[in-house]
């Protein structure tokens, strides 16, 4: 009898060209996290390929006792319970960069639109109001010649660093694995402690994990000591920022903007402050999932999938995993 793999049924994945790719020799069931279907498959699943839409606690693994890999299509695993995973000895793997380059892209795109205000300057030329009312308060900035922190240098971040300095930024970075000298020499960046970066950046670009220790990680206190004209883009996850405190420091000055693709809930409540403030751009997170990368997810994650099969070792095991 084949192994049998589930790929979870979501909209921000293309099925058709899961379909497509689907390895020889496994049975491939596609169905909707907790549906009937994907409950009545369960017991007999080797391999789980998904966004991790489903909770997978010890009660999960107890139902799953076949289970060999969980493979992941995002780059985030905030919603994997590392220690029942643990304690089950099943792998989970992260989707391998897949969409390093769709999340740099928009962390560029983000930079670009609150310094030049670009949601700003569409809702007045689409008004008709064609430079707004108040010409004298306009003030756009250009990304050369500023620069960049970048919080957390993994795949995304690096991808980020080599964008940015196509703009002509100047780019320094603070992770817990640094880099070697050379290694900074070639892509071009320098190592700066956490406050250093958040004290002498234009703007602080977030790619980290969200972990107990990345949770609130930006909050009021490390608001306080960003420049005044600074801002700040968050395309990892909500939560590593306590919206609470961001919306204050954008509110009273603190910082000049920010871009947003990620919400401390999601979706985010109609009302949300940051959604009348013009000094914010906000995507529903969207900064990973274009249609470039449908293939290379699933590539990916195919490509793991079959490794397990042949008896070797999966690659991108998450960090706490390894």
């Amino acid at each position: 009898m084949a192994p049998k793999m589930i790929v979870m049924d979501n909209p921000l994945s293309a099925m058709d060209i899961a379909r497509e790719l689907a390895p020889p020799g496994i049975d491939m069931i596609v169905a909707r996290a907790d549906s009937p279907d994907f409950k009545s498959a369960l017991p007999d699943t080797e391999y789980l390929v998904g966004l991790g839409e489903v909770k997978m606690d010890d009660a999960f693994y107890k139902s799953a006792p076949k289970l060999k890999l969980i493979q992941l299509l995002s780059a985030g695993y905030d919603r994997v319970d590392i220690e029942a995973a643990r304690r089950a000895g099943v792998p989970v793997c992260n989707n391998g960069g897949a969409n390093a380059i769709a999340v740099a892209e928009h962390a560029i795109m983000l930079m670009l639109a609150v310094c030049r205000r670009l949601t700003w300057q569409h809702s007045m030329t689409a008004s008709g109001r064609w430079r707004g009312n108040n010409v004298a308060s306009v003030r756009l900035y250009e990304l050369h010649g500023r620069t960049l922190g970048i919080i957390g240098l993994g795949n995304i971040g690096k991808k980020v660093a080599r964008l940015a300095q196509a703009f002509g930024l100047t780019v320094q970075y603070f992770d817990i694995l640094r880099l070697t000298e050379d290694a900074a020499d070639a892509l071009g960046v320098r190592f700066r402690l956490f406050d250093e970066v958040l004290r002498t950046s234009d703007i602080v670009s977030l790619h980290v994990p969200l972990t107990p220790q990345t949770r609130h990680m930006m909050g009021e206190a490390q608001f306080k000591k960003m420049k005044p004209t600074a801002y700040l883009i968050n395309t990892c996850r909500g939560p590593v920022v306590d919206e609470k405190a961001l919306i204050e420091a954008l509110g009273n000055a603190t910082i000049a903007g920010a871009g947003i693709d990620v919400f401390d809930q999601e979706p985010p409540p109609a009302d949300n402050p940051l959604f009348s403030m013009e000094n914010v751009t906000v995507t529903p997170h969207f900064a990973g999932p274009t249609w470039d990368n449908q293939q290379a997810r699933f590539r990916n994650g195919f490509d793991n999938v079959q490794r397990v099969a042949r008896g070797e070792q999966p690659l991108w095991v998450i960090p706490e995993l390894r």
